[in-house]
């Protein structure tokens, strides 16, 4: 099966067009499983729409922006292709935002309708009291529990609805942090999504009825939503969707070999747990055939060890929020798996590194990575600067990130973007968590860095000169971070330090503390 299989309907306008004709050749088949609960391509293909309908009812028009701030579920999955078929935006959150992380999607998205879980409904609320939007909520969970105003999810459900839209038109706009750890919101097409939706069969050789993926990463995170998910369920099989805060290495391996999975895409932190598991190698895990990893890089033993337990190559890829998720991967390539790289590019995708004057180096050489192709977003929602930033005059999209290629045109990630944090497959910028720790009063001074983690990759630490006189105490201001951030951006360790290290300028010199660190 490939993209020919559909008709021209689907090959352009709301992407969403793509899942109804998969539903129609597979409609008895599993789509959707989550501990036991299960829903086919017929019933999740007649339910969006319904959802769809519903949506309109509720006054989200085309154009709109849906929030959807939930866990992994099933009814995320309707949420979001229900969304498409409105003809409005998905706006992805993660489910781990407190107050104060919710408050600024909310005003930035102008969203009229979010979506949400009854064990997250008190986060929202403190964020709706900060702010003039007051937006329709529909919650997913028991009746009983529902807030008073409340729309139940079960309720969402009106006349079955496709409304029509352009190829360039905006689908999903998830969120990111840039440089200044300022999230973004990033404009993805009907185009784009439906671009990755084309490349999953040129990646994947499994016949649909075989075609079982475990959904394991977040579904609000652009991987988890698109590599894991939306192209399993293009090609008509079936994801098993599991929450990433409950992971159990033992119960994935379980769920493997029960299932007969064929897909797992993890980071690298997950294949850690899986080869340190005292049952690895007890677990019938040969059903696998594509498996693959991307944020912080994978030790190669780690690769290794799984590889020769799994029986299966463990690919790297390439990809950002502005991406789409992939750009490069090492699943299809030219001279098939070569260790340390993130492969090759996807077919029509055009990638080049420059020097800092803009110039192309030879391969073997450094540079910064550039990549055009139907995947790159068509920019960020309402910031012309960083629009005029993120793009050269050729139209090629600036990833920020330090890489090299060989001869044979394979590439390699040699840094991440500067400052970035990568903690087990999420970005935290420190920018904003030490934005945080100066509000508080027992911090005169702040840094925040990556340090050295052997199971995350990297984790948070921050460096803080305290206010005279203050009684906090490191615990205390890591209580501090975790109350108002996510948990994965808190700092696991702070250390008081008397002064930090600067430039004649002013600047934190950063790289001294990370190299303290690294001793």
């Amino acid at each position: 099966m490939d993209k020919s299989a559909f008709g021209e309907d689907a090959r352009s306008g709301n992407v969403a067009r793509l899942h109804d004709e998969t539903a129609e050749r597979h409609a008895d088949e599993l789509a959707l499983e989550m501990h036991g609960a299960e829903i086919t391509h017929g019933r999740l293909r007649d339910r969006t729409a319904r959802f769809a309908g519903g949506l309109g009812e509720l006054g989200a028009d085309a154009g709109d922006r849906v929030l959807l701030y939930l866990p992994n579920c099933p009814e995320y999955v309707v949420a979001a292709l229900g969304t498409l078929k409105a003809g409005a935006v998905a706006s992805p959150m993660n489910p781990q935002y407190k107050a104060r992380e919710i408050g600024h999607q909310l005003a930035d998205t102008g969203a009229s309708v979010v979506v949400t879980h009854v064990a997250l409904r008190d986060h929202l609320t403190e964020a709706l009291r900060e702010t003039d939007r007051s937006p329709t909520v529909v919650t997913v969970g028991d009746p009983d529990d529902i807030s008073d105003g409340d729309v139940a999810f079960e309720d969402v459900d009106g006349d079955p609805t496709t409304v029509e839209r352009e190829s360039n038109d905006v689908a999903l706009q998830p969120y990111t942090s840039g440089t200044t750890g300022q999230p973004k919101g990033v404009l993805l097409t009907h185009r784009n999504l439906r671009a990755q939706a084309f490349s999953g069969f040129e990646l994947v050789d499994v016949e649909p009825d075989e075609d079982r993926s475990l959904a394991v990463l977040p579904l609000y995170h652009i991987t988890g939503f698109v590599h894991s998910t939306w192209q399993t369920l293009i090609r008509g099989g079936a994801v098993y969707v599991r929450n990433p805060a409950e992971w159990d290495a033992e119960d994935a391996m379980r769920t493997i070999e029960q299932e007969s999975i064929t897909g797992f895409i993890g980071v690298a932190a997950m294949y850690v747990d899986l080869v340190n598991h005292e049952a690895f190698g007890e677990y019938d895990l040969s059903s696998l055939r594509e498996t693959g990893q991307g944020g912080a890089k994978m030790p190669v033993a780690v690769q290794q060890e799984f590889e020769s337990v799994a029986g299966v190559d463990t690919w790297e890829g390439y990809g950002l929020t502005e991406t789409t998720a992939a750009t490069h991967t090492g699943a299809a390539t030219t001279f098939g798996h070569r260790l340390g790289t993130i492969g090759q590019p996807l077919r029509m995708t055009d990638c080049k590194i420059v020097d800092e004057s803009g110039e192309e180096v030879p391969p073997g050489e450094e540079g910064e990575l550039l990549v055009r192709g139907p995947q790159v977003m068509k920019g960020y929602h309402d910031l012309p600067e960083a629009n005029d930033a993120a793009f050269t005059e050729a139209g090629y999209f600036r990833t920020g990130d330090v890489a090299r290629r060989d001869g044979d045109n394979y590439y390699e990630i040699i840094d991440r973007k500067k400052h970035m944090i990568n903690t087990a497959g999420y970005n935290v910028y420190p920018s904003e968590v030490e934005e945080l720790l100066f509000e508080h009063d027992g911090v005169a001074d702040a840094a925040v860095v990556g340090v050295p983690d052997e199971r995350r990759g990297e984790t948070v630490k921050a460096f803080v000169v305290p206010a005279p006189d203050t009684e906090a105490t490191p615990e205390d201001l890591k209580q501090f971070c975790l109350d108002n951030l996510a948990e994965y951006k808190h700092p696991r360790e702070v250390e008081f330090v008397e002064e930090l290290p600067r430039t004649a300028s002013g600047k934190v010199q950063k790289f001294k503390l990370v190299e303290g660190e690294e001793r």
